[in-house]
């Protein structure tokens, strides 16, 4: 086809759809044939080579020039303004526009902040690119991050918030309120590293939307200032002198008891005037006994009554104890809205003053339980800096002085106690050092424990004890270890990370430097066995150190109320004996009627002879890691033994459930479990 039927075909087409279809058309394409006779259109057309200059009066180069592009001065009809050669200037080309504004959106307010965290929350609980609950629960609290970054006081109604919608609790405002928990999940949402191991961790342990996070891989190097000796300094030599050593862990008092109120509710902590149960609100179905109950903590009569019943059970009405171990926790288990510095400081002035006054001379080494601060379980690490890293120092000032004002705390302990969590070591002039660790600081339940949790000492307090077990070593001096949170059993009431490294720490040092390490927490008569190479090889030849879980003053939960005494070896500082005395509860409610008898407290067992009887061990030989190892494997061929230490762990209480079948092996496998890491 020519090019001038191409043309004419084009004008053709251009009038159809100009005019549409009818006369029009006809008109339009008469036309262009009339043209077509009369015209020729060229089939190519070569442009001259130089630049119509006549387009622009004003030129920024020289427009004729073929070694550049023409520049022409252009002007903006609407604004009136030439547009700069800076522009268009292919030598020099912007590479970031400063002059045009580039607009954001309002800053938002703290109250819009909060609308739009709870609504993305809400959002990415329903998205389901989030695939799994972990993921969904650790994007969420990236939004609760930065919600407590930019606006903190609204943290708390976040929290508040999102309680209610996804119905986490009954009663949100006394648990998660500005006066509660409210501030501290703030601070730990700000500081975490929640989208990681923290966000993980928070997500496994409180809400249990992710698996737990492993174990994270310990780098010992340059931990320890000296490798352990090889061969180890000979042992101390027994003295054949006996020391008698008190252990009273958990006494709970309750001020707050009220005699005849529900013992067997369905409300909380029971004893309470306002608690009750469910199938009778008004009337009490069990009267609260006024020396206390199953269900209950210990009222001022059951301490007074222990502490008056044990100088005459143990002979030490004239002499007292060498000392005395007081394993944490003083307050009763109120909840959180009840909670109060007062209601803390209170406690301690009573208690103390009552150990003092009716144990005798002997001084009193205590540590700190998850239910000595305000609130409960918490204490935060001086890492996080400033005001935040010493919003506990109420606390340590407080008990320290204490401590100090009984006479229980040397000089030289005070200050580094008041500073360091009242944790300290005091050196006696028999030569055992006793060291009290805040083991808040590895409890699952503080929340603080949730940053940079991937660490195991953030709070310092375990570079302390290794700082402290190495000056023990370096003087040939043995060392006591007591604290409140068991470090192993069964693993569910400390973290992970920090009790692996204590484990490896106990490893360090024993069996020369540590003879014993105390806890409490548990309520329950336990112990522990802590081995060589973190537990790889399990035997009576590994065995290193133990550790002893005293029974609580506190009946609550279900266990009758109990203490423990030590024959203590003077030179080695082991463990010869121990005792251990209970008192019945469910005998309490009898003594209501009456004021001639109080509580009964009597003898519940000697450990040697409850355990060792098939065990070749000498009379006056240590009841230490290795006979506790041959003690565990006596109870895997013997059920009778494990029956008897069940009895024993519930102070022999008629509601202590018995422990057959599996339940043996993974006891035995509790006793060999000295971190939460192996349990």
């Amino acid at each position: 086809m020519s090019v001038k039927i191409r043309y004419f075909l084009g004008l053709a087409t251009l009038a159809w759809s100009h005019y549409g279809q009818g006369s029009e058309f006809v008109l339009a394409a008469s036309a262009v044939q009339n043209s077509a006779t009369t015209s020729t259109v060229p089939s190519s057309y070569a442009v001259p080579g130089a630049f119509p200059t006549s387009l622009y009066s004003h030129y920024y180069n020289n427009p004729t020039a073929t070694s550049a592009q023409p520049q022409p001065v252009i002007s903006d009809p609407v604004t009136h303004e030439i547009f700069p050669f800076s522009l268009t200037d292919p030598q020099n080309i912007p590479q970031n526009d400063t002059v045009d504004p580039h607009p954001l959106p309002p800053q938002a307010s703290s109250q819009q902040l909060l609308q739009q965290a709870v609504a993305q929350i809400k959002s990415i609980a329903v998205n389901p690119m989030f695939t799994t609950s972990c993921a969904r629960c650790q994007a969420s609290l990236e939004v609760a991050k930065f919600l407590a970054l930019a606006a903190p006081e609204q943290g708390t109604n976040l929290a508040l918030t999102l309680c209610e919608y996804f119905d986490y609790s009954s009663s949100c405002e006394k648990n998660y309120g500005p006066l509660v928990l409210g501030p501290i999940l703030t601070q730990v949402a700000s500081f975490a590293d929640v989208g990681g191991y923290d966000g993980q961790s928070i997500c496994s342990e409180f809400l249990g939307l992710c698996p737990a996070p492993t174990t994270t891989t310990l780098n010992l190097t340059g931990w320890f200032a000296k490798p352990k000796p090889n061969p180890l300094p000979p042992p101390k030599q027994p003295s054949g002198q006996l020391m008698k050593v008190l252990h009273l862990s958990d006494l709970h008092i309750d001020s707050r008891y009220a005699n005849g109120a529900e013992a067997n509710c369905t409300s909380g902590l029971c004893c309470r005037d306002n608690a009750y149960n469910s199938l009778s609100p008004e009337t009490p179905l069990f009267p609260a006994p006024r020396y206390g109950s199953f269900l209950c903590d210990a009222p001022y009569s059951l301490i007074t009554s222990i502490l008056e019943a044990i100088p005459p059970l143990t002979g030490t009405e004239s002499t007292g104890f060498d000392f005395t171990l007081f394993t944490g926790d003083l307050l009763a288990h109120d909840p959180d809205n009840q909670q109060s510095r007062a209601m803390t400081e209170y406690s301690e002035v009573v208690l103390y003053d009552l150990l003092k006054r009716m144990l005798g001379s002997g001084p009193t080494y205590a540590t700190l339980g998850n239910h000595d601060t305000c609130l409960p379980d918490q204490a935060s690490p001086s890492s996080l800096g400033g005001a935040l890293g010493q919003q506990f120092s109420w606390l340590y000032d407080h008990v320290t002085a204490l401590w100090e004002q009984k006479g229980w705390l040397p000089e030289a302990s005070v200050e580094f106690s008041r500073a360091h969590y009242a944790a300290y070591m005091v050196k006696r002039a028999d030569g055992l050092r006793v060291i009290s660790l805040d083991t808040n600081l590895w409890y699952r339940s503080n929340y603080f424990n949730y940053i940079n949790s991937s660490e195991p000492d953030v709070s310092g307090i375990l570079r302390f004890l290794t700082d402290e077990l190495q000056d023990a070593e370096d003087a040939g001096d043995r060392v006591w270890i007591i604290g409140h949170v068991v470090s192993g059993w069964d693993g569910s009431n400390s973290l992970p990370n920090p009790t692996n490294l204590f484990y490896q720490i106990v490893d360090r040092f024993s069996p020369h430097v540590i003879a014993n390490i105390f806890w409490g927490h548990t309520h329950e008569d336990q112990l522990s066995i802590y081995y060589a190479n973190n537990g790889t090889n399990i035997s009576a030849e590994t065995a290193q150190a133990v550790s002893w879980t005293g029974p609580s003053v506190t009946p609550l939960t279900n266990l009758n109320s109990g203490f423990r005494v030590y024959e203590i070896d003077s030179a080695t500082f082991e463990v010869v004996d121990a005792y251990t005395w209970k008192s019945y509860v469910n005998d309490y409610p009898a003594l209501d009627s009456q004021t001639q008898f109080g509580p009964t407290f009597e003898f519940e067992y000697n450990t040697r002879e409850a355990y060792g009887g098939n065990i070749t061990w000498g009379a006056t030989d240590p009841l230490n890691a290795t006979w506790w190892h041959l003690v565990t494997e006596q109870m895997e061929v013997d059920p009778t033994l494990m029956e008897a230490f069940n009895s024993y762990q519930g102070k022999g209480s008629v509601l202590t459930p018995p422990c057959t079948g599996e339940c043996i092996p993974a006891r035995i496998c509790y006793i060999r479990s000295g971190s939460a890491s192996i349990a």
